[in-house]
């Protein structure tokens, strides 16, 4: 179970480094755009996030 779980955080950990690595320019726009998002638009996303993400990794585990 733990080795599952730093896996997990492994791939998450790879994915955004790539992500970093091979769009810095876009990211950082993206981040000085985040101000203009209401907190309801961020919560919102957040909870669709969490829930893809909770439904994954029961159906995977």
């Amino acid at each position: 179970m733990l080795e599952k779980l730093f896996l997990a955080i492994g791939l998450v950990l790879a994915f955004e480094g790539a992500l970093y690595a091979l769009f810095p320019s876009f990211l950082r726009s993206m981040v000085k755009q985040i101000d203009a998002v209401s907190d309801t638009t961020l919560r919102n996303g957040g909870l669709v996030a969490l829930t893809i993400g909770v439904v994954l990794a029961w159906t995977l585990g």
